[in-house]
């Protein structure tokens, strides 16, 4: 079995610069599990890794596909196991703060068919009540697990059992892991305020390396699909250019936002099982590589 490690945690609380250099003392490959690094010419909006910054250490998943693509966990999943594939055992980081995304590759995925156009279509001829129904008498346990008020997460339910013939509550628990690394996961973590300021701090600097140009790059050139740019700190600048809000009201909502996604980030990681904090306020970050490395040695 193959060894990696995750560098898990909020955005701005410093992953990119601990994994550079524990990349470099483990040799390893970096692959992101970010969301938005993925997608071309979102650079500054998404503090997305320069090739200075890499210092020569082989990046995956940045800067891939079209910015009003729609990208998904599952075409993540694929590509990552496509690139671990092809590394050949060496070591590998995965480096980022999609907790989703980073989960599908230390954990697996589960194999549930895709959507079927003529039983959603089915479907959409009942109402809500009389879906949850079905689903009541056809998955309990889904019935009992899922948002009833949810009529998306519904309709999938029963269109996972009307495909398979089987329950979609064990369906979505059969996880395929499709690759043969183990992880070990490391949390890096500050104090509120503080990664708060850091935050602020950041969304500063982007305007003034060229945020607002960069913006109005994707608004006028992504008309079409420019709705599918969901990234924090553009879909701001976008209600900047229709008029709806001012520049001054974009920006403290694009703080606004990052803070409250570093607080989501937050609570999905402690709900992880198996990771390894370390707080970069209490620690340097030298010490806390030297840590990681006594356990990856192990």
């Amino acid at each position: 079995m193959n060894k990696g490690i995750v560098i898990a945690g909020p955005t701005g609380v410093g992953k990119t610069s601990l994994s550079i250099k524990l990349a470099k003392k483990i040799d390893a490959d970096i692959i992101s599990s970010d969301s938005m690094q993925v997608y071309k010419y979102m650079d500054i909006g998404t503090a997305k890794i320069t090739k200075n910054e890499m210092e020569g250490v082989k990046h995956y998943l940045i800067d891939e596909i079209e910015p009003t693509h729609k990208y998904s966990v599952g075409e993540y999943y694929n590509r990552v196991n496509e690139v671990l594939s092809n590394l050949n055992g060496k070591n590998v980081i995965l480096a980022g703060g999609t907790g989703l995304y980073i989960r599908s590759i230390t954990e697996g995925l589960s194999s549930l068919p895709e959507s079927n156009l003529e039983i959603r279509k089915e479907l959409l001829k009942y109402t809500l009540e009389e879906l949850c129904e079905k689903l009541k008498k056809i998955d309990i346990e889904a019935y009992k697990a899922i948002d009833l008020k949810n009529r998306i997460r519904v309709e999938r339910a029963l269109e996972v059992c009307l495909i398979t013939n089987e329950k979609y509550s064990k369906l979505r628990n059969k996880n395929i892991k499709n690759n043969n690394y183990t992880f070990i996961k490391i949390g890096l973590k500050r104090d509120r305020e503080i990664l708060y300021n850091r935050i602020n701090k950041r969304v500063d600097i982007m305007f003034n390396e060229g945020l607002l140009n960069e913006a109005k790059f994707l608004y006028e050139n992504y008309k079409k699909g420019i709705e599918n740019i969901k990234a924090i700190g553009y879909k701001e600048l976008f209600l900047y250019f229709e008029g709806k809000i001012t520049l001054n009201e974009a920006k403290e909502i694009i703080k606004r936002e990052t803070r409250r996604y570093a607080k989501r980030q937050f609570t999905w990681f402690n709900k992880e099982k198996d990771i390894i904090w370390f707080d970069l306020d209490k620690q340097a970050e030298e010490e806390i590589i030297e840590n990681i490395l006594e356990i990856f040695n192990v």
